[in-house]
């Protein structure tokens, strides 16, 4: 057995989980930029609204990038990631029309969806038998980057103006040379042993449906805690009386301690199984969620440092479960996972808009909290293995 398979490769784990940190502070750009676009353009709230569409289409694309992955060495491209979504974000202050823009979201958007394709089955071949902890890095540096990004590019601007903020392209330049130095000698092609060249992708669904089916239940009912909270919190924080201020404090707080959350939930998982996280955490952070919602005002910060802890513990578990099941096709597998995704998160975040429209959006949360506990049982659905 080759030995570099099976031993946990720290510094190349750390490299690669510092590339998704410098990857996401570029892609974390848009949601800050946003008010200027609107005010440079003259956008109506459609238009503006479209911006985020063209950047996350390419992510329906994901399952595609996946299988590529699987057959040809396209990981040089996740390496290159960092680069192409950092100058693609950084031209957005001096795109000359709202066409412009939307090229530069497309680009960003495609470099984005290719990178968190192969990022994690790269991570999977260096961490060896320890892809829990692994991955766990790999989301700490995600969640990181969603924490400081905002700040980062409210600085950017401040400092150099909304128009000559492209100076900063140089920092996602340099994290894929960095990525490059230390990654240039492992060989990321053919993770899983065979390369599995002849396999649709109705056939690779067939042969990992066993888990994928659960996995998109539990992440349905999930998402209806995670993707509400991260899409509605500041809105929902100043609807109960709160300053703006304290509504975004409360998102900072809650991605931040997330990132602990992710750090610590994979780790544990290796030791104790994946469900055992999953049947803690997806209750946990129900309860929680509803604490949230009648909690004082002293308490709500509290609160959402225990929240996000928990509730962003089962990010890496998941991905962690998604690769140890699908040894013969792990970029499509995770290609399929990060496509899903896109589609629930999606939906979801729109229901719950929907519903808040109907019946105001503390009730709204008062709901997902409640579905959030659905997916507990599903939990033991999963395939029954050592790790999980």
């Amino acid at each position: 057995m080759d030995k570099t398979k099976s031993e946990f490769q720290l510094g190349k784990v750390l490299s690669i989980s510092g590339g998704h940190f410098a990857h996401d502070i570029f892609a974390s750009f848009l949601a800050t930029f946003l008010p200027l676009l609107i005010n440079k353009f003259g956008l109506s709230m459609a238009l503006a609204g479209s911006f985020t569409f063209f950047f996350r289409i390419p992510s329906l694309l994901n399952p595609l990038f996946g299988i590529i992955s699987d057959r040809c060495n396209i990981y040089y491209l996740a390496i290159w990631a960092p680069a192409l979504t950092g100058i693609a974000m950084s031209l957005l202050g001096v795109a000359h029309s709202y066409a412009m823009v939307c090229v530069l979201l497309l680009t960003a958007g495609t470099s984005a969806a290719i990178f968190h394709v192969i990022a994690p089955v790269m991570i999977t071949r260096v961490s060896g038998v320890k892809i829990g902890f692994g991955m766990s890095l790999w989301q700490t540096g995600g969640e990181l980057a969603r924490t400081f990004g905002p700040l980062f590019a409210v600085w950017t601007v401040s400092i150099l103006g909304f128009d000559g903020s492209y100076p900063v392209m140089i920092l996602g330049i340099f994290a894929s040379v960095f990525l490059y130095i230390k990654l240039k000698d492992v060989n990321f092609v053919n993770v899983s042993g065979r390369k599995n060249e002849n396999a649709g992708l109705l056939q690779i669904w067939r042969s990992i449906d066993h888990v994928m089916i659960p996995l998109t239940g539990i992440m349905i009912f999930s998402t209806f805690m995670g993707g509400i909270l991260v899409a509605f919190l500041p809105t929902y924080l100043v609807a109960e009386g709160n300053s703006l201020l304290f509504g975004g404090a409360g998102l900072a707080v809650l991605e931040l301690s997330g990132a602990i959350g992710a750090l610590l939930g994979g780790t544990i998982s290796d030791k104790i199984g994946r469900k055992n996280i999953l049947l803690i955490a997806i209750p946990c952070s129900s309860i929680l969620m509803l604490a949230l919602i009648y909690a004082p005002r002293w308490a709500t910060m509290p609160v959402l440092v225990l929240l996000g802890c928990i509730l962003f513990s089962t990010t890496a578990v998941k991905l962690a479960i998604v690769q140890e099941n699908s040894r013969d096709c792990r970029g499509a597998a995770n290609g399929l996972y990060m496509g899903i995704s896109f589609l629930v998160t999606a939906l979801v975040v729109f229901f719950v808009g929907w519903l808040a429209d109907i019946i105001g959006l503390k009730m709204a949360f008062i709901v997902s909290a409640l579905l959030g506990m659905i997916g507990t049982p599903i939990v033991f659905f999963l395939p029954k293995n050592s790790k999980v």
